[in-house]
């Protein structure tokens, strides 16, 4: 049991439900974003630009999505954590045409959604480690919840119909901000003398993916 006896711990817990505040900063993509209109193929027919925004993927349960409209509709439910693993799998299975307009649309829908469940997983880490109480199981649980979810959108982003050089960006990026919250997260274990609050978050890395 830790977090509820001294005042030390009391500082630890509040760090550690502070820590996602300052390490969950959105994923820039700007620069890459102006990029890639340089890269993509240009002249080829711009696909379901104009088709209608929301598509029609509600009567098309999971169907890979193919136009841009389909993508759209998708990634909102990705983005609202609607039945993770059959949208991921609709996500991996689908196709987009990457070319100049699409292409720009299409990665600033995916990374919004990433930055959006970013925040959500911050918010609900702080709210786990709020309701712990104390116990040990109830820190671990919210650091492997934490640790699925960005998980998840590491595949997320590292979807098959992206350009390698997208993809494996993307997908470090992802890497990058797991990477600097188990970092911050071991550097406020420090301040607990026990030794506790370290070897749980050291044995329950949330960047072990």
């Amino acid at each position: 049991m830790f977090c509820v006896r001294t005042q030390q711990h009391s500082t630890i817990c509040q760090t550690m439900k502070n820590f996602t505040k300052k390490m969950l900063q959105n994923i820039r993509f700007c620069d890459i974003l102006s990029g890639i209109g340089q890269r993509v193929r240009f002249g080829s027919p711009v696909v379901g630009l104009d088709a209608a925004a929301g598509g029609n993927l509600e009567e098309k349960e999971m169907t890979a999505p193919q136009t841009y409209a389909e993508w759209s509709a998708l990634l909102e439910r990705f983005q609202r954590r609607e039945k993770d693993e059959e949208t991921l799998d609709a996500m991996r299975r689908g196709t987009v045409a990457w070319q100049s307009g699409v292409a720009e649309r299409f990665s600033k829908k995916l990374i919004d959604a990433v930055n959006a469940r970013m925040n959500a997983a911050s918010d609900r880490f702080q709210r786990d480690l709020s309701h712990a109480r104390g116990s040990d199981g109830e820190v671990v649980r919210a650091l492997l919840a934490l640790r699925r979810e960005m998980s998840f959108l590491y595949s997320a982003v590292s979807l098959p119909t992206l350009p390698e050089r997208e993809r494996t960006q993307y997908a470090a990026l992802v890497r990058e901000q797991a990477d600097n919250m188990q970092k911050s997260l071991e550097d406020s274990a420090r301040t607990d003398r026990s030794g506790k609050m370290a070897s749980l978050v050291r044995n329950n890395k949330v960047n072990a993916f």
